[in-house]
C-alpha cells in the first residue's frame, strides 16, 4: 500500500525532469550522444555568457583602474568591500642580477617589461558605501599599502554622487587619494602621478562631457638620518613613511573626457604646480603639463595613443626642477585573436631634455611584447620580450634585453581576473655604459 501512494509521487518528478515522449520511446546510443553533446554545447555557451559579460565589466586592462566614482544608480552593496593588488613570492638570482633594469631608465619601473621583473608588495582596500534618505550615495575608502620596511596610509577619503539636482553623476570627494594616476600596465609607468590630499569632482557633466577638476598637495614625508643619541635603541630618526600633513608643494589637476571624434575616444589633461612659503624661496616655482589621449575600442581589444609634455617637470607638478622640459609618447595594445589568445604590446618614447644643467639629458626607447594563451579556465602560459635603449646626449649608450616565460594559474579566463599563481623564469642582459647620477 505504501509503494502506490508513492508511485503518483516517483511519476510526477520524473515527468517533471523528462519529457513524455522520452518515456515513451527507446534511444539509440547515437541519439543519446547527440543529447548529451547538445546540453554540453548549451552548457558551454552558458558559462561563456556569463563570463564575456564579466570581462565586459571589467576596466580597460591597458590602464589598471583608480578609484571609480560611484553612480547614482548603483545598488548598494551589503557589508565592507575589500579591493587590493598584492604580488609575494621568492625570487632566486642566477646572474648578476635579481632584476633587469637598464640604468638611466625614466619611463616605468619596468621599461623593458614588468612581468616576472618587479619587487614584493602590495595594497589593501576597505571601502563602504551608504545611501542617505535623499538619494545621495556616500563611499568611505582607506587604503594601506606595503612596498618598503613599513605599512603607509594611502587613502582615506569620502565621496558622494547623486546630490547635485542639476548635475547627479557628479561625484565630489575629500581627502587622501590616489589621485590622477593613469598607468600603463605592462611598463608599470604612470605617466601622471599626483597622489595627495586635498579635494575635487569627478564626472561634472558640461554638455555631454565629462569635467574634472581638484586641488591637492603632496604628503610630508620624513628623511630618515642616524642620530649620536645612544639612548634611542634605533639611533634612527624617522622610518621613511608618509606624515599627516602638507609637504608644500600643490597641483591644480584637470581632466575633460566622453568626447568622441569618430570612432575615436579623447581624453584630455592640463595641469599646473605651485608652492606654499613651506617651501624656501629660491626653491619656490611652478611647473604645468599637458596631455592627450586617443584610444579606439573593438571586439577584438583596444589601441592607445598617449603623448604628454611638461615643463619643469616630468610625470608630476608636485616635483619641479627649473628649465626642464621632457616629452613623453606611446603607443600601446591588446588584441584578441581569440577570447583563449591574447597579446599586448607597447612602444614608448621619452625624452629628458634640462637646459640648465645638460649633464644627465637622454632619450628612452622601449618595446614589449606579450602574447598569452589560456589552454583552459585556469591554465595559461605568457611569454613577454622586451627591449630598452637610453641614449645620453653627452655620451654614453646603456641598452638591455629582457625575456620571461610564465605559467599562470587564475580564477578565469582572461588577463585582469585575479586571484592569480605564478611560475616564471626570467632571463636577460644589459649594457651600460653610463651611470645617471
Amino acid at each position: 500500500m505504501n509503494m502506490i501512494k508513492k508511485l503518483p509521487l516517483t511519476m510526477a518528478v520524473i515527468a517533471a525532469l523528462c519529457p513524455i515522449s522520452v518515456l515513451a520511446q527507446e534511444f539509440t546510443q547515437e541519439q543519446i550522444d547527440a543529447i548529451v553533446a547538445k546540453a554540453v554545447d548549451k552548457a558551454l555557451a552558458e558559462r561563456q555568457a556569463k563570463m564575456d559579460a564579466a570581462v565586459a565589466k571589467k576596466a580597460d586592462v591597458i590602464n589598471e583602474p583608480q578609484s571609480a566614482a560611484q553612480s547614482p544608480d548603483m545598488a548598494i552593496p551589503f557589508g565592507i568591500k575589500f579591493t587590493g593588488y598584492a604580488r609575494y613570492g621568492a625570487h632566486f638570482q642566477a646572474a648578476d642580477q635579481k632584476y633587469v633594469a637598464v640604468d638611466g631608465s625614466y619611463n616605468g619601473a619596468s621599461a623593458i617589461g614588468r612581468l616576472g621583473n618587479e619587487g614584493n608588495g602590495g595594497e589593501f582596500q576597505l571601502s563602504k558605501a551608504f545611501k542617505g534618505e535623499n538619494g545621495a550615495i556616500w563611499d568611505v575608502n582607506v587604503m594601506i599599502d606595503h612596498w618598503g620596511d613599513e605599512v603607509n596610509l594611502k587613502k582615506a577619503y569620502a565621496g558622494v554622487t547623486n546630490i547635485l539636482e542639476s548635475n547627479p553623476n557628479a561625484y565630489i570627494w575629500a581627502g587622501r587619494d590616489f589621485h590622477q594616476r593613469p598607468q600603463q600596465g605592462i611598463n608599470d609607468y604612470f605617466w601622471m602621478n599626483h597622489d595627495g590630499q586635498g579635494a575635487g569632482v569627478k564626472n561634472f557633466d558640461i554638455g555631454g562631457v565629462q569635467f574634472d577638476v581638484a586641488t591637492v598637495a603632496a604628503v610630508e614625508s620624513c628623511s630618515p638620518e642616524v642620530m649620536d643619541d645612544e639612548a634611542n635603541p634605533s639611533r634612527i630618526t624617522c622610518t621613511g613613511g608618509s606624515g599627516t600633513g602638507d609637504k608644500g608643494n600643490y597641483a591644480a589637476t584637470s581632466k575633460i573626457h566622453g568626447m568622441k571624434l569618430g570612432p575615436i575616444d579623447l581624453e584630455l589633461y592640463a595641469n599646473y604646480g605651485f608652492d606654499s612659503k613651506a617651501i624656501d624661496t629660491e626653491e619656490r616655482t611652478n611647473a604645468w603639463q599637458g596631455g592627450v589621449v586617443l584610444s579606439h575600442t573593438n571586439d577584438s581589444g583596444v589601441n592607445k595613443v598617449i603623448a604628454r609634455y611638461s615643463d619643469n617637470s616630468d610625470n608630476s607638478v608636485f616635483n619641479k626642477t627649473e628649465d626642464l622640459t621632457t616629452v613623453y609618447a606611446s603607443f600601446e595594445g591588446l588584441h584578441k585573436f581569440t577570447q583563449a589568445t591574447q597579446v599586448e604590446y607597447i612602444l614608448a618614447f621619452h625624452d629628458f631634455d634640462n637646459s640648465r644643467d645638460k649633464t644627465d639629458n637622454r632619450k628612452n626607447y622601449n618595446a614589449i611584447v606579450r602574447p598569452m594563451h589560456w589552454w583552459n579556465d585556469v591554465h595559461s602560459t605568457w611569454l613577454e620580450a622586451g627591449w630598452q635603449h637610453v641614449d645620453y646626449d653627452n655620451g654614453g649608450d646603456n641598452k638591455g634585453w629582457k625575456l620571461t616565460l610564465s605559467q599562470n594559474m587564475s580564477i578565469a579566463m582572461g588577463p585582469e581576473f585575479r586571484p592569480m599563481l605564478r611560475f616564471y623564469v626570467t632571463g636577460g642582459k644589459v649594457d651600460n655604459e653610463r651611470t645617471a647620477r
